[in-house]
Order: C-alpha cells, then structure tokens, then sequence
C-alpha cells in the first residue's frame, strides 16, 4: 500500500471503502425498515397455481444481527489493519512483517542444528545420513527448479552427479559456487573464425577431443583455429580450466547438448549462464550443508 505513485489511490481506494460499508448498513435499513407486527405481513400481490401466495416475511431478527456484526468486524478491521489506502492500521502489521517475525523464530529453533553442521567438515557430513536428509530438504526447495528434483540438470543447467564440474568439484569450490554465484560467459566466434565454414571446422575438432566421429579433413582445419582462439581458455589439450570456468572438451559433457548442430551453435553465437548466489538468504550454515548433500551426490557414481 506504500507504493503507490500518488495521493489518489489512498483516497480513491479508502473512499469506496467506506462508501461500501456506508451503504451496507444503508441497504439493511432500508430493506427492513419498519418491522412488520405479528400477524401483519405484507402481500406482494404475487399468485402462482391459484392460490400460492407470495409473502414480504422481514428476515428474523437474529440474522439480522449476523449481518450488523460482519459490518462493525469490516469497521474495526480497517482500523487494525491496512485497507483503506497507505493508511497502516493501529497495529502496523505487513506481511513483510510478519514473514520476517516467523524465520526469526524458525531462525532460532533450527539455527543451532544448523551452525553444529557447521562445524563438520564436508567429508565428514557426507557420512552422516541425518545431516544428508536435511541437505536433501535444503536442495528440494532451493535447487530443483534449475537442477531437477533427481539433480540430473537439463540443457543449460548442469548435471550434479556426473562429477564434471565447471569451476571446480571439490566441498570447497561447491560451496564458493553456492555462496557467492557464478557468471559464465563464452563470446560469440561466428565473426573471428570466418563465418559458418570457421564454426564448422572448429566444431569438427571440438568432436574429435572426445573421440567421436569427425571429418578429418575439417578437424584439422579446425584444430589450427583451436590454437589460435580457444586454446587461452580451454588448453592445450582441451581440459578446460575451472579458474574461468571453461569446460572440459574431452569429456564429452555438453551443458548445451552436445550434437554437432548444439556445438555449433555454443560456438558461433556463444553462451552465458548464471548461477545466482544463495548466501545472503540461506546463511553460510546452510550452504555449507547443501555443499555437503550436492558434494555427496556426485560421489556415488
């Protein structure tokens, strides 16, 4: 309700608001004023099947009440709460509020198994199914949207458990990952190898590092451009280099898909992806056991 880019929308939604309690508490007077006596109830001159009479019966007094009570709970609601514009109620309650006040409780029940946790090592941690059921939980809220519920990845997102890491598979290197992100950036080479015959040549190569089948004669053409502008990255040999994060081309993992058009593609028009980091919100206690769960899943290949 703070938000708003003008006074207007205070008042225009504070107005209505009360205009529409007003005239509640108008209809009901209007529909039952002047309460019928007993045994004086009004005809409204409407017959069916000859002599089925329509009768103006006032409601009973009771559900009468009903309706007045919901009206004074809408009046004394407005004043708690906020509902009539910007205004924030007696209380001063948010929702941003009261999400803060229940993490800080559930903060201070768990917070302790957590920073226990911390203090184990990562190989450690791995052993212990207890601390490992909790690292699960972590990963099934924070990480399956991107990495899959089973952690196999999909295109662009990587596989946590075939043990081919970007910037490093190590407990210390996963959980820098997870603490403070990551941002990989291969430039476009469409224009620098010459165009689409440049791409195909180095594409050929790129097939033969992880020995598959290629065209000879363009994988050596290919092989030439690999040495001239992927080998500062990528290496002699094609192993990458988990300081860059540049993939090992040898291995056979693709994070893009790893068909000749899919290379091709990664190379001529580039890629980016980004790991967003997870410090500020889950804490490093949390991390480090999410590391431990995401360390231990690519161990038991």
């Amino acid at each position: 309700m703070a938000d708003f880019t003008s006074d207007f929308w205070h008042w225009y939604i504070a107005i209505i608001s009360v205009i529409s309690i007003l005239a509640c508490v108008w209809l009901l007077r209007w529909m039952t004023s002047g309460f019928i006596k007993k045994d004086e109830v009004e005809d409204t001159g409407h017959v069916w099947d000859g002599d089925l009479t329509e009768l103006n019966n006032p409601l009973p007094r009771w559900w009468l009440g009903l309706f007045y009570i919901t009206i004074v709970f809408s009046g004394f609601y407005l004043l708690l709460y906020p509902g009539l514009g910007t205004f924030a109620g007696i209380l001063d309650w948010t929702s941003q509020g009261q999400y803060e006040e229940e993490v800080a409780k559930t903060e201070a029940e768990v917070g302790p198994l957590f920073e226990r946790y911390q203090q184990t090592a990562i190989l450690d941690l791995i052993k212990d199914e207890n601390a490992l059921k909790v690292g699960e939980r972590l990963y099934a809220n924070y990480c399956t949207t991107c990495h899959g519920s089973d952690a196999r990845g999909a295109r662009g997102y990587p596989n946590l458990r075939d043990g081919a890491w970007l910037w490093g598979g190590d407990p210390e290197n996963i959980k820098a990952t997870i603490m403070h992100g990551r941002q990989a950036a291969m430039p476009a080479w469409e224009g620098p190898l010459g165009g689409e015959s440049g791409v195909d040549e180095v594409a050929q190569y790129l097939l033969s590092l992880s020995g598959r089948a290629t065209i000879a004669e363009l994988a050596e053409k290919g092989k030439a451009k690999y040495e001239v502008f992927c080998i500062a990255c990528h290496g002699p040999t094609g192993t990458g280099n988990i300081a860059l994060g540049a993939p090992n081309l040898t291995d056979d993992i693709w994070l893009y898909g790893g068909s000749l058009t899919r290379i091709s593609q990664s190379i001529a028009k580039g890629r980016n992806g980004k790991m967003p980091p997870h410090a500020e919100f889950l804490g490093e206690a949390k991390v480090h056991l999410l590391a431990a769960y995401v360390y231990g899943l690519s161990q038991e290949r």
